[in-house]
Protein backbone atom coordinates (compact mmCIF):
# COMPACT_ATOMS: atom_id res chain seq x y z
CA UNK A 1 0.00 0.00 0.00
CA UNK A 2 0.95 3.78 -0.82
CA UNK A 3 2.38 6.06 2.17
CA UNK A 4 -0.77 7.51 3.93
CA UNK A 5 -1.40 9.95 6.75
CA UNK A 6 -2.32 8.26 10.01
CA UNK A 7 -5.69 9.97 9.54
CA UNK A 8 -6.12 9.00 5.32
CA UNK A 9 -6.19 5.44 6.56
CA UNK A 10 -9.70 3.41 7.14
CA UNK A 11 -9.75 0.10 8.68
CA UNK A 12 -12.77 -2.77 9.39
CA UNK A 13 -13.08 -5.67 9.03
CA UNK A 14 -15.91 -8.98 9.96
CA UNK A 15 -17.94 -9.72 12.64
CA UNK A 16 -15.82 -12.17 14.45
CA UNK A 17 -12.59 -10.00 13.51
CA UNK A 18 -10.76 -12.91 11.62
CA UNK A 19 -11.01 -11.13 8.54
CA UNK A 20 -9.74 -7.26 8.65
CA UNK A 21 -8.78 -4.60 5.50
CA UNK A 22 -7.07 -1.38 5.56
CA UNK A 23 -8.23 1.04 3.04
CA UNK A 24 -5.42 4.35 2.45
CA UNK A 25 -6.86 7.90 0.95
CA UNK A 26 -10.26 8.98 0.36
CA UNK A 27 -12.03 6.74 -1.95
CA UNK A 28 -13.10 7.46 -5.60
CA UNK A 29 -16.24 7.47 -5.06
CA UNK A 30 -19.09 6.01 -2.33
CA UNK A 31 -22.14 3.40 -4.39
CA UNK A 32 -25.49 3.65 -3.02
CA UNK A 33 -26.93 0.48 -5.36
CA UNK A 34 -30.81 -0.40 -5.21
CA UNK A 35 -30.08 -2.96 -7.44
CA UNK A 36 -31.97 -6.47 -6.89
CA UNK A 37 -28.32 -8.21 -6.75
CA UNK A 38 -27.26 -5.94 -4.06
CA UNK A 39 -30.83 -6.16 -2.49
CA UNK A 40 -29.93 -9.76 -1.99
CA UNK A 41 -26.67 -9.69 -1.09
CA UNK A 42 -27.24 -7.04 1.83
CA UNK A 43 -30.73 -8.77 3.14
CA UNK A 44 -31.67 -4.59 2.77
CA UNK A 45 -33.16 -1.86 -0.08
CA UNK A 46 -29.92 -1.32 -0.72
CA UNK A 47 -25.67 -1.41 -0.60
CA UNK A 48 -23.46 1.06 0.01
CA UNK A 49 -19.92 0.70 -1.00
CA UNK A 50 -16.58 2.79 -0.65
CA UNK A 51 -14.89 2.46 -3.77
CA UNK A 52 -11.29 2.19 -3.64
CA UNK A 53 -8.24 1.46 -6.26
CA UNK A 54 -7.58 -2.26 -5.77
CA UNK A 55 -3.65 -0.61 -4.74
CA UNK A 56 -5.15 0.79 -1.56
CA UNK A 57 -6.73 -1.94 0.02
CA UNK A 58 -5.24 -4.71 1.88
CA UNK A 59 -6.82 -7.67 3.38
CA UNK A 60 -5.50 -9.82 6.28
CA UNK A 61 -7.16 -13.01 7.74
CA UNK A 62 -8.76 -16.01 6.37
CA UNK A 63 -10.59 -14.19 3.28
CA UNK A 64 -12.62 -16.59 0.72
CA UNK A 65 -13.94 -15.77 -2.57
CA UNK A 66 -17.61 -16.15 -4.06
CA UNK A 67 -17.95 -15.72 -7.69
CA UNK A 68 -21.23 -14.37 -8.97
CA UNK A 69 -21.89 -14.01 -12.72
CA UNK A 70 -24.42 -11.10 -13.43
CA UNK A 71 -27.99 -11.96 -14.95
CA UNK A 72 -27.60 -8.48 -17.11
CA UNK A 73 -24.55 -8.52 -18.22
CA UNK A 74 -22.96 -11.67 -17.61
CA UNK A 75 -20.00 -10.58 -16.29
CA UNK A 76 -18.47 -11.85 -12.68
CA UNK A 77 -18.90 -9.84 -9.47
CA UNK A 78 -16.12 -11.25 -6.83
CA UNK A 79 -17.17 -10.79 -3.41
CA UNK A 80 -14.78 -11.43 -0.56
CA UNK A 81 -16.03 -13.16 2.38
CA UNK A 82 -14.74 -14.03 6.23
CA UNK A 83 -13.93 -18.10 5.93
CA UNK A 84 -14.88 -18.22 9.75
CA UNK A 85 -18.27 -16.10 10.09
CA UNK A 86 -19.08 -15.56 6.66
CA UNK A 87 -19.33 -11.65 6.70
CA UNK A 88 -19.01 -9.75 3.57
CA UNK A 89 -16.45 -7.18 3.67
CA UNK A 90 -16.61 -5.79 -0.19
CA UNK A 91 -16.37 -7.39 -3.96
CA UNK A 92 -14.27 -6.98 -6.72
CA UNK A 93 -15.87 -6.50 -10.87
CA UNK A 94 -14.56 -7.61 -14.02
CA UNK A 95 -16.47 -4.84 -15.43
CA UNK A 96 -14.31 -2.12 -13.85
CA UNK A 97 -10.73 -3.93 -13.04
CA UNK A 98 -8.31 -2.16 -10.42
CA UNK A 99 -10.91 -1.22 -8.03
CA UNK A 100 -12.35 -2.60 -5.07
CA UNK A 101 -15.59 -1.69 -3.16
CA UNK A 102 -15.20 -2.24 0.76
CA UNK A 103 -18.95 -2.41 2.57
CA UNK A 104 -19.72 1.06 4.18
CA UNK A 105 -21.22 -0.96 6.98
CA UNK A 106 -17.73 -2.90 7.89
CA UNK A 107 -15.64 0.02 8.45
CA UNK A 108 -14.55 0.07 12.48
CA UNK A 109 -15.83 3.98 11.83
CA UNK A 110 -18.12 4.41 8.89
CA UNK A 111 -18.59 8.12 9.94
CA UNK A 112 -16.19 9.18 8.38
CA UNK A 113 -17.85 8.70 4.68
CA UNK A 114 -20.37 11.73 4.27
CA UNK A 115 -22.35 12.94 1.33
CA UNK A 116 -20.51 16.66 1.65
CA UNK A 117 -17.13 15.15 1.05
CA UNK A 118 -17.27 11.97 -0.96
CA UNK A 119 -18.66 11.71 -4.21
CA UNK A 120 -22.07 9.77 -3.68
CA UNK A 121 -24.06 8.27 -6.33
CA UNK A 122 -27.29 6.49 -5.94
CA UNK A 123 -27.83 3.81 -9.01
CA UNK A 124 -30.28 1.94 -10.09
CA UNK A 125 -32.81 3.51 -8.62
CA UNK A 126 -35.20 1.67 -10.69
CA UNK A 127 -35.02 -1.60 -8.95
CA UNK A 128 -35.57 0.86 -5.57
CA UNK A 129 -38.02 -0.42 -3.03
CA UNK A 130 -41.15 2.09 -2.34
CA UNK A 131 -40.05 1.55 1.36
CA UNK A 132 -36.31 3.14 0.47
CA UNK A 133 -36.79 6.95 0.27
CA UNK A 134 -33.66 8.82 -1.58
CA UNK A 135 -32.60 12.06 -0.39
CA UNK A 136 -33.42 14.83 -2.99
CA UNK A 137 -30.54 16.37 -4.45
CA UNK A 138 -28.05 13.39 -4.99
CA UNK A 139 -26.66 11.77 -8.32
CA UNK A 140 -29.38 9.94 -9.29
CA UNK A 141 -29.20 6.82 -12.06
CA UNK A 142 -31.92 4.66 -13.12
CA UNK A 143 -28.92 2.08 -14.21
CA UNK A 144 -25.61 2.31 -13.39
CA UNK A 145 -23.52 5.81 -13.99
CA UNK A 146 -21.50 3.95 -16.94
CA UNK A 147 -24.62 3.02 -19.00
Amino acid sequence: MVAFRVADIHEGGCVCGALRYRAGGAPLRVTVCHCTWCQRRTGSAFGVSAVFEATRVELHGPARLYRHQSDESARWLELHFCSTCGTHVGFTLEWVPGIFALNAGSFDEPRWLDPGVQDFRYVYLRSAQCWSTVPEGVQRYETHFRE
